[in-house]
C-alpha cells in the first residue's frame, strides 16, 4: 500500500538525464542540490519516528559485520597480516535483540542488481526511505547499511569458506564469488575494490556520529547549543548516507558482474560523504566542548556555593578535570606550584590582552604594599583568551613582563570560562575579584575601587567599600594624579571648576567668562578663591587624550562601585556627569574634593553669564549656595536630554536606572561602538 509520503513523492517529477537531475522543470546535479531541496524531498517520506526501535544494538551487529568484512578485504586484496580472530567484537546493549529481518530483505530488494548512475541511486535512496517512514532518522541510517551489510558480510564470508567448506564453495557460486576473488582477476579490480573497502568504512563512521549526537540529547539543549544545529541537519545527512550506501551495493553488483569495467565512478560519493564526516566530527566537538563546559560550569558553582580552600577554587576554576600547571613569578620570571596560594587572600586579575600600561599601573601600588607588609595576599593575572595564537603568544609575553605578581602561563581556554562570564560577568575589561583564603568571595570586582580610591580602599572587601560608600568627596581621587596643581588647589579647598566637551566653541566661551568671574572685583574682596581646568585639552589647544582618558574612566569606575545598590545623592551626581561624557560641554564645581554641583556646560555658562543677578545672596547665603540656587533656577528653564553611554563590558550594569536629574526611569536603548583601534579609551 502507498503511503502518504509516497503519493507525495509521486509528483515530485524527478527525471535524470546524463546524471543531472530536473526537479519541477529546472535542471541540477544531484551533488550540487541544495540543503533545502534535499530536506523539501525527503520529508515527505518521513511520517512518525518509532522511538522503540534499538537501533543501537543493531548498529554494533552492523559494525562487527563490515569490520571483519573490510579487513578481509585488505587481507586478501593487500595481503594484510591481519588476523581476523584478534578483532574483538561488540556486544549489543540488548542480549535478546531481535532483527527485522523482512524489513532488512525488503531494503536489500531495492540495493540488489540496480543500473549505475545518480538518478538509479537518489530513486532508490527514495524508496528506502519510504519504507521506513516510521523509523527515527539514526535508524533509517543503520538499516539501510544492515541491509547492505546483510549481503556484503555473507559474501566476504562465503569468500573465506568457500574453498575449505563444500556447502560454502556451492553458494559461492551462485554470489559468483569466485568471479571476483580468482588470481586472474584480483588484480584488475583492487583498486576498486579498496575504494568501495574505504567509501563503507567512511559511511560507517558517518552513521556511528548519528549515535553520539543522539546520546548527547538526553542533556539539556540549552547546555548543548550546537547539538540543535546537527540534529537539524541530520535527515540531509542520513539521505546522503543511504546515497552512498545504495552507490556501494550497485558496485558490488558492476564488480561481479559479466562487466566488471562498466563505469560507475564512486568518488563523488566518496567527496560528498568525507566531507559530511568532516563536518560532522567538527560539530560534535563542539557539542562535547560545550557539554564539558555546562559540567564544569555546573561543578564550580557547586563549589563556589561553599568553598572551603583557595586552592580549591583556583584549580576548579582555571583548570578543571586538566593538569594543574605552575605560576611565572614576575619578580623572578621563574616558575611556581600553585601551593604558593594556600591560605592567601587571592586577588585574581582576569583580563583580556587588551590591558593598556594604565590598567596595570593601578595595581602595582598594590602589589607593592601586600609584598611588604600583608604576607597573606597575593595578586595572580589570569588572561581570559578564547582562541590562542602565536601572535597573541607574543603580547602575552610582553604584557606579562611588565607585571611583578604571578601569571598563569595557560595558552587554552580556562575550565570555568562560562562561570566568570555568567556569573561574575567577565566582559573583557579588566576584573579583580577578591577571595578570602578560604576561597569565598570577598569583592567580585575590587578593580573600579582601586582606580579611584587606591590604598584608601585596602583589602578591598565589602566592608571597606560600604565605608568608602558614604564618602562624598569623590571628585579628588579622579582628578589628583591629572595635573600636579590639582593636588594642592583640592588641599587647599579652593573652587574649582573641571570642564571639557565636543564643542571648542563652547569651552573658549566659557574659559572667557568663567576666567572674569574670577578677576570679579566683589569675588577678589569677598577672597572666594577660584580655579579652573580644562580636562583633556593642552596649553595649545589639542586634546590630550591621555588625561581626557583617565579621566572618564575614572567617573566610570566610580559609576561601577555605586552601580547595582541603593541610589544616593552622590550616585545621581555621578550619574550626572557621566551622561555628559559625549555633549558639547559639560562642567563639575568643586569645594577642594566636594562637588558643589555637575551640569551641561550651556547651563552652568549661563549662571556664570548672569552673575550679577545673584552675587548679592552671596553675601547672605555664600557662594556655593547662591551658585545652586540661581543654577536650579536656569534649569528650569533649559533643559537637555539625560544620556547615559555606560561600557557594559566594564561591569554589571543595572537593568533599570532612575534619572538623575529628574524623577523618571530612564529608558533604556542598545547601541555598538567600533572605532577601529585597540585599547579601552577609545
Amino acid at each position: 500500500m502507498l503511503s502518504l509520503a509516497q503519493n507525495v513523492v509521486s509528483k515530485v517529477e524527478t527525471v535524470v538525464s546524463n546524471g543531472k537531475q530536473h526537479i519541477e522543470g529546472e535542471v541540477i546535479s544531484l551533488f550540487s542540490m541544495s540543503d533545502k531541496k534535499i530536506t523539501d524531498l525527503i520529508y515527505a517520506t518521513h511520517v512518525h519516528a518509532d522511538d522503540t526501535f534499538d537501533e543501537d544494538s543493531l548498529f554494533v551487529i552492523v559494525e562487527n559485520i563490515l569490520t571483519r568484512a573490510t579487513q578481509s578485504i585488505e587481507k586478501l586484496v593487500q595481503g594484510s597480516q591481519v588476523h581476523l580472530e584478534n578483532i574483538e567484537d561488540r556486544t549489543p546493549a540488548k542480549a535478546n535483540f531481535n532483527v527485522p529481518l523482512c524489513t532488512l530483505k525488503s531494503i536489500n530488494s531495492e540495493l540488489c542488481c540496480k543500473a549505475p548512475g545518480e538518478e538509479t541511486a537518489h530513486k532508490t535512496t527514495l524508496a528506502i526511505l519510504n519504507k521506513l517512514s516510521n523509523y527515527s532518522w539514526e535508524a533509517k541510517a543503520v538499516l539501510a547499511l544492515a541491509a547492505f551489510a546483510f549481503e556484503f558480510g555473507d559474501f566476504w564470508l562465503l569468500a573465506q569458506l568457500y574453498q575449505s567448506d563444500p556447502l560454502a564453495k556451492q553458494l559461492a557460486i551462485l554470489k559468483r564469488v569466485p568471479t571476483l576473488i580468482k588470481p586472474s582477476e584480483l588484480p584488475k579490480r583492487r583498486q576498486a575494490i579498496l575504494e568501495l573497502s574505504n567509501l563503507i568504512k567512511t559511511t560507517m563512521r558517518v552513521i556511528a556520529i548519528f549515535d553520539e549526537f543522539e546520546k548527547l540529547s538526553v542533556y539539556d539543549h540549552k547546555d548543548i547549543p550546537g547539538l540543535t544545529t546537527a540534529l537539524e541537519h541530520l535527515p540531509v545527512d542520513v539521505y546522503w548516507s543511504i546515497l552512498t550506501i545504495t552507490a556501494c551495493a550497485t558496485k558490488v553488483s558492476i564488480l561481479i558482474s559479466d562487466e566488471p569495467d562498466r563505469p560507475h565512478d564512486l568518488s563523488p560519493y566518496a567527496q560528498k560523504i568525507h566531507y559530511i564526516l568532516n563536518q560532522l566530527n567538527m560539530q560534535l566537538t563542539i557539542c562535547r566542548k560545550q557539554l564539558e563546559e555546562a559540567e564544569t560550569y555546573r561543578k564550580t558553582k557547586k563549589i563556589m556555593r561553599t568553598p572551603t580552600e583557595i586552592m580549591e577554587i583556583f584549580k576548579a576554576l582555571i583548570f578543571g578535570k586538566n593538569n594543574v600547571l605552575p605560576l611565572i613569578n614576575g619578580s623572578t620570571n621563574k616558575a611556581v606550584t600553585i601551593e604558593v596560594l594556600r591560605r592567601k587572600t587571592v586577588l585574581m586579575f582576569f583580563s583580556s590582552l587588551d590591558i593598556t600600561d594604565d590598567d596595570i599601573t593601578i595595581l602595582k601600588p598594590t602589589y607593592d604594599i601586600i609584598t611588604k607588609k600583608e604576607t597573606n595576599y597575593t595578586i595572580v593575572w589570569i588572561p581570559i583568551v578564547e582562541q590562542w595564537t602565536e601572535e597573541l603568544k607574543k603580547k602575552y609575553e610582553i604584557l606579562r613582563s611588565k607585571m611583578p605578581w604571578y601569571s598563569l602561563q595557560l595558552f587554552s581556554p580556562i575550565a570555568g570560562i562560562k562561570f566568570i562570564k555568567e556569573d561574575w560577568n567577565f566582559q573583557g575589561k579588566p576584573m579583580l575579584v577578591v577571595t578570602n583564603p578560604q576561597g569565598k568571595v570577598e569583592n567580585l570586582n575590587a578593580f573600579h575601587l582601586i582606580r579611584v580610591w587606591g590604598l584608601k580602599a585596602f583589602p578591598f572587601n565589602k566592608e571597606v567599600e560600604k565605608t568608602i560608600d558614604r564618602e562624598y568627596q569623590w571628585i579628588g581621587p579622579v582628578v589628583n594624579n591629572i595635573h600636579p596643581t590639582i593636588e594642592t588647589w583640592v588641599k587647599e579647598e579652593k573652587y574649582i571648576f573641571f570642564y571639557g566637551g565636543k564643542d571648542n566653541d563652547l569651552i573658549q566661551s566659557f574659559t572667557k567668562k568663567v576666567t572674569a568671574l574670577v578677576n570679579d572685583p566683589f569675588i577678589k574682596e569677598a577672597k572666594i578663591n577660584i580655579e579652573l581646568f580644562c580636562v583633556g585639552k593642552t596649553a595649545k589647544g589639542g586634546e590630550d587624550h591621555g588625561i581626557l582618558g583617565r579621566f572618564w574612566s575614572g567617573i566610570e569606575s566610580l559609576f561601577f562601585t555605586k552601580a547595582n545598590k541603593d541610589v544616593d545623592p552622590v550616585a545621581l551626581e555621578i550619574q550626572k556627569l557621566l551622561s555628559y561624557k559625549n555633549e558639547t560641554a559639560w562642567a563639575v564645581l568643586s569645594k577642594g574634593s566636594s562637588v558643589v554641583t555637575t551640569g551641561h556646560g550651556s547651563a552652568l555658562l549661563k549662571v556664570v553669564e548672569g552673575f550679577e543677578l545673584w552675587k548679592e545672596v552671596i553675601k547672605v547665603k555664600g557662594f556655593e549656595v547662591a551658585f545652586k540656587e540661581y543654577y536650579t533656577k536656569v534649569t528650569q528653564t533649559v533643559r537637555h536630554c539625560c544620556r547615559l553611554d555606560v561600557p557594559t563590558s566594564a561591569g554589571k550594569v543595572p537593568t533599570t536606572m532612575k534619572c538623575p536629574e529628574c524623577p523618571r526611569v530612564m529608558e533604556t536603548y542598545v547601541s555598538y561602538k567600533c572605532c577601529h583601534v585597540d585599547g579601552p579609551h577609545h
